[in-house]
Formats: C-alpha cells, structure tokens, sequence
C-alpha cells in the first residue's frame, strides 16, 4: 500500500476525526443508522426562480461570485443565496430520523460548476454547504440529545473517466484521472473546513472518478492532518446489474475495498425492490458496514415519484429483516415523511453482522 493511502495517525485535530468514527461505530453496533434523503425534491417544492438561485430576490443573500450564466436549476449555489432554506431542509431530516445528513455539494466541484460559471465559487460551496447542515445538526441534537453526523456529499460530476461520450472517437476522454482529482481534492478541503465529519463519495456510475475521488480524500488528509470516515455508494444504472462503466457490484466493491471505507453500498438509479439483490450481493462480499439508500421507487412519466413513504419503508423493513444493512435512507423522491417511515420501520432490527 502506498504511503498515500495508507491513513496517519490521530494527531491533534485527528482525535476529534477518530472519535467520530469511534462514535459512528458505536451506534451502528447498536442500531441500524438512517441517512436523510433527497435534496433536490424539497428544493423543487420551494418553487424558486432565476433570482433567488442567483441571489437577487427578496430575502436572497448577496455574495460575492458573478456569472453571466442563468443559475436556476443550480441547486448547490443555494447555500450561499438561501442558506436558511436549506439548513431548513436539513433539520427537518434530522427530525424526521436521520442520524446523518449530506450536504447539499453534490456538484460543488469546479468540473460541475463549469456548467454554470460559477467555478470560483467551489471552496465557498462546500465550506457552507458543511456548515449548513452542521448547524441543522447541532440544532436537532441541542432538541433530543442526540448526535447526527455530516456526510460531505461528492457527486460523480458530469463527465466520465472510463468512457468516451463521442460514438465516433472510442478513445477520447472528456475528464482525466488527474482533471477529476485536482477537482475533488479542491472540494474535500472546502468541506473538512466547513466541519464535515465524514465523505460520502456517492451515486457512482464510474469507477476510475470514484478512484480520482479516494485518491483525493487521502491527499486532503495528508494537507490538512485530518482524516474524515469514507463512505462510497455505486449506482447500478439499468437491469443487468453492473454500474455504467460495466461492473458488478462484487467488482465495485473489490476495486473500491483499499479505501476503507466506513460504509459501502448503493443509491439513486433504482427503487428499493429492483436495488435489493444487488445491495445483497455487496452485503455478502463486503466486510464493511453497508449502506442503502434507493429512490423512492421508479420515476414516472413526468419524472416524478410516486411511491409513498408507506411503501419504501415496508420495502426497507425487508432489507432489515434480511440483515442486508447497517444505514438506510433514501434518493430521489424521498421526503421527510419518507425518512420517517424508514427510520420507525427498521427500528425493531438488528442492524447487519459485519463479517470478520
């Protein structure tokens, strides 16, 4: 193993970081753990328009960053410009059941924010975006006594390490390990400032941008002397069961395993019944904590989600009941009424043995 991915040890401000893996094990001893669930279903439900994405409505906050580009659409740059709104929507997560919540940088990177203009804007994203939920999180415990936990969301970005997206010229490559690397490790350390106290490497659909993504995280570590709990979800993108760069999820996890990582499993793609013989498959292979966090069913013909929160959770039960998981929440479509229901429904559960 090179010294790179090889994690130092605890010192100074790494107490804290180890403490919290300590902590986060501790409760998934004893209880399945719940993760919150999507983000961009409650922000459609706030309505906005081009100017509260841009930071020009009434009651939108000013900053700094200017781009020529429309920002509706732009979900990532409301941190900045409606911070309340989303810290809102963290704390009725946290209420709902959640034990951890993600932050709202699923694009925080500068190759997403392109998109955009907005790539100067990266570091602040992701150290309000931490801060954010933090702040939801400590306001929910400060309510019950009980401690949530902040996953520092990184999404898989828009390009594609492993694949060419010209049907014509196989060989081209729209992203480089390197372009992804620099990218991610930008993000990382605007969410270890920001207070993250995990990484959630999430919705994998490329293998070699999740590698880009690890490969940062260890670096981030090494810069800042603290190193945050890694938990890396795969997306199986269609029936066959293999993820869009073509690999199965034994083979996910054995290209993923050198990582570490608190958890590993699956989100987003499919709903909890069409993702469950695949979560099974990892649960069988993965001598890790696991984690399952599907969408609320299939999308229908307008692109929404019909599936009640009744409905996932006796879906979740089921994962529970099989011993396939040790956190659960939900993707696309999922609610706070969806993560309630989860977190009542897998409570009588034993979380997943974690094979030796």
């Amino acid at each position: 193993m090179s010294e790179l991915h090889r994690p130092s040890r605890p010192t100074g401000d790494n107490r804290t970081i180890s403490g919290t893996l300590e902590t986060l094990r501790a409760a998934a001893r004893e209880r399945i753990l719940v993760l919150d669930g999507a983000m961009g279903t409650q922000i459609q439900a706030l309505g906005l328009g081009e100017d509260d994405y841009a930071g020009h409505g009434h009651g939108a906050c000013a900053h700094h960053h200017h781009s020529d580009e429309p920002q509706q659409g732009n979900n990532d740059l409301l941190v900045l410009t409606q911070p309340q709104a989303i810290e809102e929507i963290h704390y009725r997560y946290a209420k709902a059941g959640a034990d951890i919540l993600e932050t709202n940088t699923f694009s925080s990177t500068t190759i997403a924010q392109a998109d955009y203009g907005m790539e100067d804007a990266v570091h602040d994203l992701n150290v309000a975006g931490a801060r954010i939920a933090r702040r939801a999180a400590d306001r929910a415990q400060a309510e019950d006594g009980r401690p949530r936990f902040v996953a520092g969301a990184l999404g898989p970005t828009n390009r594609t390490a492993s694949l060419s997206p010209d049907v014509n010229d196989p060989g081209f490559r729209a992203v480089t390990f390197d372009d992804l690397r620099i990218a991610y490790g930008q993000q990382v350390k605007g969410l270890i400032e920001g207070g993250a106290d995990l990484i959630l490497i999430e919705t994998i659909f490329d293998t070699l941008n999740a590698k880009a993504a690890i490969f940062a995280c260890f670096e981030a570590f090494r810069d800042t002397g603290r190193q945050l709990p890694l938990m890396i979800s795969g997306t199986i993108t269609d029936a066959s069961g293999r993820t869009l760069s073509g690999q199965t999820p034994t083979a996910f996890w054995h290209s993923v395993a050198h990582a570490r990582p608190f958890t590993v499993g699956l989100n987003c793609a499919l709903g909890a019944e069409a993702m469950r013989p695949h979560m099974a498959e990892i649960a069988g292979v993965a001598p890790v904590h696991t984690c399952a966090y599907p969408n609320a069913g299939l999308p229908n013909a307008f692109g929404q989600y019909d599936e009640t929160p009744e409905e996932t959770a006796a879906q979740a039960a089921d994962y529970a009941r099989e011993g396939l998981v040790n956190v659960i929440g939900g993707c696309c479509g999922t609610t706070p009424d969806h993560i309630r229901a989860i977190a009542d429904a897998v409570a009588p559960f034993p979380p997943r043995e974690v094979p030796q």
